[in-house]
């Protein structure tokens, strides 16, 4: 089975190009760097000529109102081009609960991308995956001060990017859902996670639980 791997070079894209082609599949990872321009369309008929699966593992580039856009434009233009050849079976990457938290701008412009998917003649699949391990230690620099950091006591999800990557693969060489499947893991409490964190990496600072610890990023400082 061919299937062409849009975002093949990034976290998850390089993995699933990877498990892919272990199992006996040809997937091919498209991206800026081979010439694919999703925003303008660029490169997307040869990257998909002869695609039995297109599996669209691309991000925006930013989490503010400029992400609807870039939704709303990308997942146009690459369906267009999957009906156009004949592609049976679109899969995209999103984010478990993604539209339980309207007030965030990025969730909000990830259910659109869901939204236009279901709305194709291509048949689809879906697949919502919790935070990455990875993205602990950006969690923690929004609330540290260099010796302490702050957490909340709150339950989360966090999932490896290889297992993601192995989901998806397994969903691109299978029958579209049609539909939606979660990839959630183990639970933990965030200040625990915390300091498992830090213990792993040898750090120095300690994990103070504060309820009122940020879950979201600082907003940026502008020039007056």
């Amino acid at each position: 089975m061919k299937v062409a791997v849009i975002g093949g070079t990034g976290l998850i894209g390089a993995r699933v190009v990877n498990v892919l082609n272990a199992s006996g599949h040809e997937a091919v990872p498209h991206s800026p760097s081979t010439g694919q321009d999703l925003l303008g369309g660029k490169g997307l008929s040869e990257a998909l000529s002869g695609a039995d699966v297109v599996a669209n593992l691309t991000d925006s580039p930013t989490s503010g109102e400029a992400a609807l856009a870039f939704f709303r434009t990308t997942t146009k233009n690459l369906l267009r081009s999957a009906e156009s050849a004949d592609v049976g079976h679109a899969v995209v990457l999103s984010i478990v609960g993604v539209d339980l938290v309207p007030g965030l701008v990025y969730y909000r412009a990830k259910v659109l991308q869901e939204d236009i998917l279901k709305t194709r003649s291509v048949p689809h699949s879906i697949i919502r995956a919790t935070q990455f391990f990875k993205f602990m230690r950006t969690v923690m620099s929004w609330t540290s001060d260099g010796k302490t950091v702050r957490l909340s006591a709150t339950r989360i999800q966090p999932v490896a990017a290889a297992d993601v990557a192995q989901a998806v693969a397994a969903v691109c060489v299978g029958a579209p859902l049609r539909g939606t499947r979660d990839v959630a893991p183990e639970v933990f409490i965030r200040d625990e996670l915390g300091r498992i964190t830090l213990a792993a990496r040898g750090g120095r600072r300690s994990v103070v639980t504060d309820s009122k610890a940020a879950i979201t990023p600082p907003p940026r400082k502008t020039l007056s």
